[in-house]
């Protein structure tokens, strides 16, 4: 890493400060971490509150559609051109932004009177949410030099992430239950005007080194490739046929740009983002692994939401209780992950993390038209104690492979990595799981052939046109789509695990040892003195030791 300039050092004089005081950057993780819960509990929130949208609102199909997908595109698109931003601009002064646009519109969300209103407000969340984001982690990564204490500070953000994304059905059926469907949204403006105040008094300003003019094409490039394609990927999880235009197209132009977008940063001088980092085994291992857990797991936590709402009957709350021994398991996942890195290694701890996680959905073939709680709980259990230790050990690896001046553009790109798996998990198993349940709605006795061809659409829809049928005719239909169900969850598990553990095999390319030494801030280093300086307890680090 090129070493910093006099005004560099000066502007991260409040990053040395944090790093060498133990007290106030444990404090900066806690705020950081409570941004990241509000912006991950609003990616999954409205799923259940959304039959409440639809009777008050009355939005046609099409705008339901884009008032649930809006938020995830928006933010989704938007991560690299933030996270780099930030990287020049301050990336506090980015998430501070991020707090305000997000308290804002979270009001217009909750109060919106039409659904156009809740749509903007929603695409106005995902732009606070795609500030927020990448600067969360990249704060961390200047907060925390040492690696070692990194990783256990990207445990407790990367739980977050997942209890935060985990949780939110819970507290949305909760809020829907009890209150109506603008508190899922209102509960975010007071927490983040705390946020607000609390992060311009304690969070220190950083940001990377600022020579060049920053690549404002390359970073609408960027987005808009990326846009097009989370766009095309979300419209075949939503049914869209997988060539027709409406699909494709994005998706090309979407592929397309990115590739330009790449040639171009290889040219510039200053680039958004250093395409050679991908060079590194480490970090394209890295970003690859989380593709894939999110590619293999995302699609399936819905069609078990769906399970556990339609086959077994249970309400959104109790679904969401069901749900947490999940969330507690990746806590604990990602709590005691220092400790597991620094015995496992990132290789061994990510492949197994993937086994694990494939082991157990395999377990989870055993879910049938009957209730099995303990059973359910203990695969619950190992799922998310192998999905959250396999996201810590990428994330780890691929935010300290990267020059602390640019964390805030590889924050962008595992972030991206999440949001595009998450998107092409829930189409591709999405596609599985249609594809596994249609056959068994093609002939139903007693029931008529065009009411089993809507019936075949999805399990949701068969218990509508049953409602519509006569006794024996509802009964048969509704045995004949549980089971239909059943039998595709098995098949999407199946093919769930086999994604798994193509990623346990790619894991094999991460480092065997995680690096020991401890790396410095930037502008850490005391004038007069290298990188390769004193290290914690006086004693000279080698030279080259930070990475």
């Amino acid at each position: 890493m090129s070493g910093t300039t006099a005004s560099g050092s000066g502007r991260t004089a409040g990053v040395t400060r944090l790093a060498r005081d133990g007290a106030n950057r444990w404090t900066v993780l806690i705020v950081l971490c409570i941004s990241l819960l509000f912006v991950a509990l609003d990616t999954t929130i409205l799923y259940v509150a959304v039959p409440s949208v639809t009777e008050d609102l009355r939005p046609g199909p099409v705008e339901l559609l884009w008032i649930v997908d809006i938020y995830p595109l928006i933010a989704a698109s938007l991560l690299i051109l933030f996270g780099t931003l930030g990287d020049r601009v301050g990336r506090r002064r980015i998430l501070l932004l991020g707090y305000g646009l997000f308290g804002l519109a979270s009001a217009g969300a909750a109060l919106a009177p039409n659904p156009q209103i809740l749509m903007v407000a929603r695409a106005l969340l995902g732009i606070g949410g795609a500030m927020i984001m990448p600067a969360t982690l990249s704060i961390l990564r200047q907060v925390f030099p040492d690696r070692r204490e990194r990783a256990v500070a990207i445990g407790v953000w990367s739980a977050v992430a997942a209890v935060g994304a985990a949780v939110g059905p819970v507290l949305g059926g909760f809020l829907v239950e009890n209150y109506w469907w603008g508190s899922v949204f209102l509960i975010n403006i007071p927490m983040m005007a705390v946020m607000l105040l609390v992060g311009r008094w304690l969070l220190p300003e950083s940001r990377g080194e600022r020579n060049g003019p920053w690549d404002v094409i390359g970073a609408i490039m960027a987005a808009l490739g990326v846009l097009g394609i989370v766009l095309g990927v979300k419209r075949i999880g939503n049914g869209a046929a997988l060539l027709g235009p409406a699909t494709l197209g994005p998706i090309v132009i979407g592929t397309l740009l990115l590739i330009v977008f790449v040639r171009r940063q290889r040219r510039r001088e200053h680039p958004l983002i250093d395409v050679r980092l991908f060079a590194r085994p480490a970090f394209g291992t890295s970003v690859g692994c989380i593709v894939l857990a999110m590619l293999a797991l995302v699609g399936l936590q819905l069609i078990a939401v769906q399970y556990l709402q339609l086959v077994l009957g249970l309400s959104p709350l109790e679904t969401g209780v069901r749900m947490l021994p999940l969330v507690f398991a990746a806590m604990a996942a990602g709590l005691t992950g220092s400790k597991m890195l620094q015995a496992l290694g990132p290789r061994l701890m990510v492949s197994a993390g993937f086994t694990l996680t494939a082991i157990a959905v395999l377990c989870l073939t055993m879910m049938n038209g009957q209730d099995h709680p303990w059973q359910l709980s203990l695969g619950f259990v190992l799922l998310g104690y192998g999905y959250q230790s396999t996201l810590f050990g990428a994330y780890e690896s691929m935010l300290s492979e990267s020059p602390a001046e640019q964390s805030g553009g590889a924050a962008a790109i595992g972030e991206t990595s999440y949001q595009l798996g998450a998107g092409i998990g829930v189409a591709l198993l999405g596609s599985v799981m249609n594809a596994a349940y249609a056959p068994g709605l093609a002939h139903v006795g007693k029931v008529p052939d065009h009411a089993a061809a809507a019936a075949s659409h999805s399990l949701g829809e068969a218990y509508k046109v049953a409602a519509g049928l006569a006794p024996a005719a509802r009964s048969a239909l509704r045995a004949a789509a549980r089971e239909s169900f059943v039998h595709g969850l098995h098949i999407t598990l199946v093919a769930s695990a086999v994604l798994l553990m193509v990623g346990a095999a790619i894991a094999l390319r991460l480092p065997r040892r995680a690096a020991e030494s401890t790396e410095r801030a930037e502008g850490e280093a005391p004038a007069g003195e290298s990188a390769a300086g004193p290290g914690r307890d006086g004693a000279p680090a080698p030279a080259g030791s930070a990475r």
